[in-house]
């Protein structure tokens, strides 16, 4: 037996194995199995090896590929600031890098994967501006200053680069359930206790998770700015490009696969434990779960980012270029803020004041 010290659990139930010293093997009292040890270390070997190589498959990636020269008509530019790699046809004006706001922008080599589909804008920028406005106005903390001047600088359609993830998912899990009853007996109220074992085993498959690709975007924006149609991509020409910038994956399939696993896992886990029903208590025993295939869509979306200045502070914004949902950080109002809260606490005080003259006045008691 190895001299670390290892919890066991019964391969047949996931309940705790013990040591048996008059059977000399490691005993389940659940189901009431038995194994030897080789039989114990054999069956975890195999399970850590099962592991190990589900954890270093990668998914199938899916995308085109362009040579070291540039496509006709399109051009690379490279951001000295923030290390932006830019695609952009040989009409677009790319003159600050619409992440950082730069104004420095150079020309590249050009040495990019091509996505295998696009998803169009159809989000013109005079409706990007109009979406911003009237995130605006659902802040009441938001300077009054900032929100009645038009502070946009930079505004940018950009494809971002996303891998969408495929797979399927296979779960076996084991729980522990409880349902009690209780009645009187002569003087004495009686609880009973049932115990059971709840299995749930299955594969869940999942279409089209996505991950941005790039170091550059806020995960948290990107995110938020979900859902996108994706019935509506389409394959990747560069005839969707003028007028856009373009952004280069740094972010390749098998880095991006830890989110969109974590994702995915924790959805199969959330469905196998809702079906797990009618009892007073449920608690997990064993929660196996392991991807069995995927793939990786290398894709872009379209992400109209507006750039501001407001008190020396750069403000990003970013719109879905598909439905117009937008998200950013803002400045708030200290001062609006504690007006507001102290407001409030006085007229909470009026409202407990008033009562309490009421029920004085009516000869309450308190």
């Amino acid at each position: 037996m190895p001299e670390q010290l290892v919890n066991y659990q019964c391969p047949n139930c996931g309940g705790p194995l013990k040591w048996d010293a008059g059977l000399q093997k490691l005993h389940c009292d659940y189901c009431g199995s038995s194994f030897t040890e080789e039989e114990t270390e054999a069956y975890y070997r195999k399970k850590e090896e099962a592991a190990a190589e589900a954890g270093a498959q990668a998914y199938a990636e899916e995308a085109g590929e362009w040579s070291d020269s540039a496509p006709d008509g399109m051009r690379a530019y490279h951001c000295p600031s923030c290390g932006a790699e830019l695609i952009a046809d040989e009409n677009t004006a790319v003159t600050t890098c619409p992440y950082c706001n730069n104004p420095t922008v150079i020309s590249a080599q050009f040495k990019v994967k091509q996505p295998k589909y696009v998803l169009p804008f159809q989000v013109t920028k005079e409706q990007a501006e109009t979406r911003l406005q009237e995130f605006y106005q659902k802040k009441p903390f938001l300077p009054h200053a900032f929100s009645n001047r038009n502070h946009i600088q930079e505004v940018k359609g950009v494809y971002v680069p996303f891998w969408l993830y495929s797979g399927t998912l296979a779960a076996d899990c084991t729980y522990h359930c409880t349902r009690t009853r209780q009645y009187s007996q002569g003087d004495y109220m009686v609880t009973e206790t049932d115990h059971f074992k709840a299995v749930r085993r299955g594969d869940v498959s999942f279409q089209r998770v996505p991950a941005d690709a790039s170091s550059k975007m806020p995960d948290t924006y990107m995110d938020a700015l979900e859902p996108f149609d994706y019935r509506k991509l389409e394959n990747f020409s560069s005839a969707y490009m003028p007028g856009y910038l373009a952004d280069s994956y740094d972010i390749d399939s098998r880095e991006s696969q830890k989110r969109t696993d974590e994702r995915m896992i924790h959805s199969t886990l959330a469905l196998l434990n809702s079906t797990v029903a009618g009892y007073v208590s449920v608690i997990p025993e064993r929660q196996d779960v392991y991807r069995k295939e995927g793939t990786a869509e290398y894709v872009f979306l379209p992400v109209w980012l507006l750039s501001t200045q407001f008190e020396g502070k750069n403000y990003l914004f970013a719109v879905n270029g598909q439905s117009g949902k937008t998200v950013g950080d803002l400045p708030a109002d200290t001062g609006k803020f504690i007006r507001t809260i102290v407001t409030l606490t006085l007229i909470s005080f009026a409202i407990i004041a008033l009562i309490l003259y009421f029920l004085i006045a009516i000869g309450g008691t308190i």
